[in-house]
């Protein structure tokens, strides 16, 4: 198989490491494979649409997720480096409030899967960073919620940068408290 799956401290979500063949020309790799993604994960996944997002360092992009249609994602970073986020807000699980943090970069490929049901963000750590992720629902502007990136009640560690950029929307969000969430 050309990908390996490993479990985080977020049982759901996952760290996938494609396998790279490399020589002195360079390197190639599978970034996706439908079969391949369903053994490593035993998550089928009928993705709908691809996002590209390019962001200078400090630009912090979430925390994002849609109330109904909701999204799982499949995130990779082609260019640059991002650390990239998810955060259970499904109120039932053991789980709920918790999250995630792991870098995302062009040079270690990895990839990370975020099923339905998580808030999703990301913290360009580099000049610039080139973000692409598949998602298992359609956007849905309607239906988008964003949750504060800066929540004392989650209390998500960012690596030190030196200025946040924050999108109009971001600056807004709601506190985990305050925010429409999942059951």
């Amino acid at each position: 198989m050309n990908l390996t799956a490993r479990k985080t401290s977020l049982p759901e979500v996952l760290i996938l490491e494609p396998v790279i063949y490399g020589d002195a020309r360079g390197c190639f790799f599978e970034s996706f494979n439908a079969r391949n993604f369903e053994k490593a994960t035993n998550v089928v996944a009928n993705f709908v649409q691809d996002n590209h997002s390019k962001s200078r360092k400090g630009v912090l992009r979430g925390l994002h997720y849609q109330v109904r249609c909701p999204q799982g994602k499949l995130i990779r970073v082609t260019q640059g480096a991002v650390f990239d986020v998810a955060v259970d807000i499904r109120r039932s699980s053991v789980n709920f409030g918790k999250w995630f943090g792991v870098e995302l970069s062009a040079d270690n490929k990895r990839q990370l899967w975020i099923p339905p049901g998580f808030a999703h963000g990301f913290l360009a750590t580099t000049d610039s960073a080139d973000v692409l992720y598949k998602t298992t629902d359609y956007w849905h502007p309607e239906f988008e919620r964003c949750l504060s990136w800066n929540d004392p009640a989650i209390s998500i560690n960012w690596p030190d940068v030196d200025e946040i950029s924050l999108a109009a929307k971001d600056l807004a969000a709601p506190l985990l408290a305050n925010a429409e969430i999942f059951d």
